[in-house]
């Protein structure tokens, strides 16, 4: 089959997913439509768990090396400032529109179409592909949920929006809710003691500190606090003021070294929501990375966070689409991109020795 026909059905497949809505933890309808799909008109055996959805290549060695195929099925709500109908697909202008074209639809129905394409061929290494679920708010019923119940896993391709460029190293994420507590009095007399002043001298900690272990793909920790709440009426000093801290980690501490040289260095009390999503890594030297490169890729860091950091064993991201669209009003995909995309994941694996 053609590239250009692999396209076409990738983008017809994409289009219907469109039409439903599968924001995280309402996935269920798309996941149903998927998993008929791939049974009816893939003739792929398919198992779920929840709404993930999963698939072997025939022919599975344990003694072979294992290669996972993923991308995400769940979308982002989408925000208020769109123009069109997030849920019905519109091409134009050789792009198609619709919540989830990006991300991570693009990459979910290529890799699909890549799969499909090498499952029916001899390849020295196994093939699992895998649709996980919950993936935009790193849900309890997600890849992590899933992956217990795969077989070993050598090494995962994640399809995220990257231009087709080879993400090797992506940041984690700590997500810390920070209390300052003060002694309640009145606006007008000097009593009392101010818990958003205790605050401001921590959010000025989180501001200004700098971590010594910078990485040379992902730069250094960054910390940036997004939320603030204290007080209930102006002339009541407040005794509590909360905050939240975004941390993104990279490789080079771990989410609880982290955690526990802030707690050393603020006056308020800390607490970490998860220390799961950590910073994730592949080695430059692994032949997955090495075939992509032989081919043209230049290997980066990526900022954002992915199903990446739930995989205990090495993995990149790489697919079609900009990172930059994603989470966007009037997000959309271009045609050759999912064409190229589809060509390239198969000039990749076609001759891949892991």
């Amino acid at each position: 089959m053609s590239t250009e026909a692999l396209t076409n059905q990738a983008i017809e497949l994409l289009s219907a997913l469109i039409t439903i809505p599968r924001t995280s933890r309402n996935e269920a309808e798309a996941s149903r439509f998927l998993k008929s799909f791939m049974e009816q008109e893939c003739k792929l055996p398919t198992q779920a768990d929840g709404c993930n959805l999963w698939t072997l290549a025939p022919g599975y060695n344990p003694s072979l090396p294992t290669l996972l195929l993923n991308a995400h099925i769940d979308t982002v709500k989408p925000v208020d400032a769109w123009t069109r109908d997030p849920f019905s697909p519109q091409i134009e202008d050789g792009r198609l529109y619709g919540l989830g074209s990006n991300d991570d639809g693009a990459s979910l129905v290529s890799l699909l179409q890549v799969f499909r394409l090498l499952s029916q061929q001899q390849r020295p290494y196994n093939l699992i592909f895998l649709a996980s679920a919950e993936e935009e708010v790193s849900g309890a019923n997600g890849i992590g949920h899933v992956l217990p119940l795969l077989p070993h896993i050598d090494v995962a391709l994640v399809g995220e929006p990257t231009g087709m460029q080879p993400a090797v190293a992506e940041k984690g994420l700590m997500v810390l809710d920070v209390t300052a507590h003060g002694k309640a009095g009145h606006a007008a007399r000097n009593e009392g003691d101010n818990a958003i002043y205790r605050a401001i001298q921590d959010i000025q900690w989180f501001q200004t500190y700098r971590w010594e272990k910078e990485s040379p793909l992902l730069g250094p920790v960054k910390m940036t606090v997004t939320i603030i709440s204290a007080g209930k009426q102006h002339n009541v000093i407040p005794d509590k003021c909360t905050f939240t801290v975004d941390v993104r980690s990279n490789e080079m501490y771990s989410n609880e070294e982290l955690y526990h040289h802030i707690r050393q260095h603020i006056q308020s009390d800390a607490q970490a929501r998860s220390f799961r999503l950590n910073s994730s890594r592949i080695a430059l030297s692994h032949p997955l990375v090495q075939r992509i490169i032989s081919l043209g890729g230049q290997p980066f860091g990526s900022p954002t966070l992915s199903d990446q950091a739930l995989m205990p064993f090495p993995s990149l991201k790489m697919g079609p689409g900009q990172s930059s669209r994603s989470h966007t009003a009037d997000e959309f995909i271009q045609i050759q991109e999912i064409q190229q995309a589809i060509a390239f994941y198969l000039q990749v694996l076609s001759d891949l020795r892991l």
